[in-house]
Parts: C-alpha cells; sequence; structure tokens
C-alpha cells in the first residue's frame, strides 16, 4: 500500500527541504502588524502550493489575517471516500530577542540534523510534513485516497477571533469525518523519542484582574497604616487562592472535574517518565501541586491556577514612598475534562467580591477562553491512526494527554461536531516561542511519511 508515494518522499527530500526553507524565511509574524504583509504573503505561498498540486485553493481574507482554504476536487479524490479536515497554522511568534540566536531566525539554517528558524516546529515544518504527503500522493497516484479540506490560519499565534467565525460561517464547506492537527509534540523516551496520539486538551480561563484603592498615588508616610494598600491586598488575596495542600480555595471550582479513570493511570505510569529530568532541564529542583497527585495527573487530568504577571505601584530604579492607587494581575486557569471556562469566569469573581479588601474596589477583565476536550480512543480513525503511526515508525504510538489548550479543536467539536486526531512530531526541546527554534529532520521525515500512511489507512478505515 502507497510504496510508490513512500518512495516519492526519499526521492524528493531534498526539494522537501528547499520548500521549507522558503516558507520558514517569510516571517509571518501575526502579533506585530508591521509583518501583515509578511503574513499574507506566507499564506499566498501556501495557496500556489496547493493549487499546483491540483487541489482548488484561495486565500480568504478576514478581519484580521488570511485564512488558507483548499479542498480536493473531483479529479483529485474519490467521491464516495472519507472526508478529512486538516488544520495548521503559518503565522509564527515574534523572534525576539535576536541576540540569542546563533542564527538569524528568519534565515533557515541546518545544523547537527535539524533546520533552525522561527516557525520550524511550531507550526511550519508539520504544516509542510501534510504538504508534501498531499504532493506525494498527487505525484505518483494522481489521486488522493481520501477527499481533503485544508484550513491554516494565520492568526493562531496571536489569538486572533477569525478563524471561530470562519468555522461558524462555512460549516457546510468544512462537513467531514473527522480533523487531523499536526501542531504537537511526540513523548521523550529513554530510547529516542516515541510517536504520541494526544487525546485530550486541557482548557482555559484568562483573566486581568486589578483592585483599585486611592484615587491616586499618596504618599506612603501621610496615609500608610490608614487605608488599604491596593498592592498589600491584591497579594493577600491572591495566596488565598491555594490552601495548604496546593487546592484552589473557589467555592464549587471543582465540581465538574471527571476523575482519572484507573485504566489511564496504569497507562500513565507505565509510560518512560523520569519527572526530576524532565524539571531540571528548566532549572527546576522538584515537582510541585496539588497534594495526592503524580506531576503527569497534575498536567492532564486536573485544573491548574497561575499568576501569570504582577503589576503596580513604582517600578523604576530606587524608592519612591507611595500607596499605589492600583494593583493588578494576569490570573490564568488550566482547566479540566467537563469544566465550563464561563462558570469559572463567574465564580472566580464571585470569590473575590467576598474578599474583604479594606474598601478597595475589583475590575475584572476576561482576557480569553477556550472550553477543555477528551477525545474518543476508541474509534476506527484513532485505530487507523495508531496503524499509519507504527507503520511509518516501526513502535506503536503512546496515548497521552496534553496539558496545554488548542482552541481551535474545541470549536470543531462544538461547531462541526469533529473529533480530532492530534498527531504531532515536535520535540520537547524545539526550543518553541523561545530563540534558535528547531525541527530535526528525522521528524520531518517521519511526518510526512505518517501522513502518507494516514491517508490510506483513513481510507481503509471506512470500507
Amino acid at each position: 500500500m502507497c510504496k510508490q508515494v513512500l518512495e516519492h518522499l526519499t526521492a524528493d527530500q531534498p526539494a522537501a527541504i528547499d520548500r521549507l526553507k522558503a516558507l520558514l524565511a517569510i516571517p509571518s509574524v501575526s502579533a506585530d502588524p508591521t509583518y501583515s504583509g509578511d503574513v499574507a504573503a506566507a499564506g499566498q505561498w501556501l495557496v500556489d502550493q496547493l493549487s499546483a498540486m491540483g487541489l482548488d485553493a484561495q486565500l480568504v481574507p478576514t478581519a484580521g489575517h488570511p485564512i488558507v482554504f483548499a479542498r480536493s476536487t473531483a479529479a483529485t479524490a474519490p467521491p464516495d471516500a472519507p472526508h478529512l479536515l486538516y488544520y495548521a497554522h503559518y503565522d509564527v511568534q515574534p523572534p525576539d530577542p535576536l541576540d540569542k540566536w546563533d542564527s538569524p531566525p528568519f534565515e533557515p539554517t541546518i545544523r547537527d540534523g535539524a533546520i533552525y528558524a522561527r516557525g520550524a516546529s511550531d507550526d511550519k515544518g508539520q504544516v509542510c510534513c501534510i504538504l508534501e504527503a498531499l504532493r506525494a500522493w498527487l505525484v505518483t497516484e494522481k489521486q488522493l485516497p481520501c477527499q481533503v479540506i485544508v484550513l491554516f490560519e494565520g492568526e493562531e499565534e496571536s489569538a486572533g477571533q477569525s478563524l471561530p467565525v470562519f468555522i461558524e460561517q462555512r460549516r457546510e464547506q468544512l462537513a467531514a469525518d473527522v480533523v487531523v492537527v499536526s501542531d504537537t509534540a511526540m513523548w521523550p523516551g529513554p530510547d529516542g523519542p516515541i510517536p504520541a496520539i494526544k487525546y485530550g486538551l486541557r482548557g482555559i480561563a484568562y483573566f486581568d484582574v486589578k483592585l483599585y484603592g486611592p484615587n491616586r498615588d499618596v504618599h506612603s508616610g501621610s496615609y500608610g497604616g490608614a487605608i488599604a494598600n491596593p498592592a498589600t491586598m491584591l497579594a493577600r488575596v491572591l495566596g488565598r487562592l491555594f490552601d495548604d495542600d496546593n487546592h484552589i480555595t473557589i467555592p464549587g471550582f471543582y465540581d465538574d472535574v471527571v476523575p482519572v479513570t484507573d485504566q489511564e493511570k496504569r497507562r500513565w505510569t507505565q509510560l518512560p517518565f523520569d519527572e526530576r529530568h524532565a524539571l531540571k532541564s528548566i532549572g527546576v529542583a522538584e515537582p510541585f501541586g496539588e497534594r495526592g497527585y503524580s506531576t503527569l495527573q497534575r498536567l492532564w487530568a486536573r485544573p491548574s491556577c497561575d499568576v501569570n504577571g504582577l503589576y503596580g505601584g513604582y517600578q523604576g530604579e530606587g524608592g519612591k514612598t507611595i500607596i499605589p492607587s492600583f494593583a493588578g494581575a494576569k490570573l490564568s486557569f488550566r482547566l479540566v475534562a467537563n469544566q465550563d471556562p464561563r462558570k469559572i469566569g463567574a465564580a472566580l469573581e464571585s470569590w473575590l467580591h467576598s474578599q474583604d479588601v479594606g474598601g478597595c474596589r475589583w475590575q475584572v477583565q476576561h482576557l480569553g477562553q477556550a472550553p477543555p476536550v477528551l477525545l474518543t480512543t476508541d474509534s476506527p480513525f484513532v485505530t487507523a491512526a495508531k496503524r499509519a503511526i507504527e507503520r511509518a515508525s516501526g513502535r506503536p504510538p503512546v496515548m497521552i494527554r496534553e496539558a496545554a489548550s488548542i482552541p481551535v479543536v474545541a470549536d470543531f467539536k462544538s461547531i462541526l461536531g469533529l473529533d480530532t486526531l492530534l498527531i504531532g512530531f515536535g520535540l520537547t526541546d524545539d526550543c518553541i516561542h523561545s530563540p534558535n527554534e528547531k525541527f530535526n529532520l528525522d521528524q520531518f521525515t517521519l511526518g510526512c511519511r505518517t501522513h502518507a500512511i494516514l491517508l490510506a489507512e483513513l481510507a481503509a478505515a471506512r470500507r
């Protein structure tokens, strides 16, 4: 099955790497308006590639950055074949700090078996794995074994809102059997990375919380000890978010949490995982978190709360004796299956207003949210993906959850009713969002082969 396709991928790899370099060289930084033209140029590059393969492709304008939308035609896929929806993003994080890069972030450089550039792993390298798999089928077989829809967005790294609107407006055009996303990482094993299928994602609820006191900064000699200091009060309240077991104290916070199953616990225990080694790589000496749970349980099956930033008062050199007029914090919650971000937001606000803050006043701004996702693990599509991964890599994948959030996966479920196959080829040391981001060429090869075989396996799963 698909022998010629795989042979073509091997023979064409130098050209595939050149194409990856061409995409990586486009500085498609979505968060900085300075790069808007480059984001559009990257989208157009993808449209040109997909069109040249024979797909019906277009660059769709949005209120933000454009969306790449393409689909197979009657000439490029059987009409009765399964329908796959591919999602990825072609925008990248800002490259700063530039002085920490060993080579310029938008001049792709190959060294030590990897390609270095901003977006190499997140997510342009994985985008190109999908493109090369499609290309190999169409060059060798002239037809794909499945009907495909390609949906690449240009706002993922800047929390844009264009994609959910697009999905809602184009429900009928996006009808499919399953979504395939390649924007995740493999599992780090003792003898090399292990392919993984991720079936759970934590959700998120993000807030900017401000506490206001006097109507201006006032002299601490004149008012210290006589009025509530917003910075002091905010610190006191944030400390009350957790008890001595690192349990979140907001009433009802855990009411909807779905307990992890005994089967999952056993499976996670069998994973090769050295938590102290994993923490050592980021300079942390020991694990910490909610008492009574392992590190993997805390990351995958338990919600968490983090203060992401604190601000307010004097921040300059030297001293300035004031009581600040306000203090603020960026506060985020990672949520697990069945928790509702809106319900958590309401519970947070109610809890904050119940705290004694000495007459200070709260202002709570909701900065974004995404519900958690827990996907089925026994569908024919998951079974097909397991076969494809084992054929491509020579080893079965591990089934794991993901501690982070991919909001669009929840949109695919809530708007289109579709489950998602999360199959990624990044590594934990790829330095995504950091200087010297890379994508190993072995992982690029594996990603191309896996996606090529996956097309055949998903087609066979429908028969």
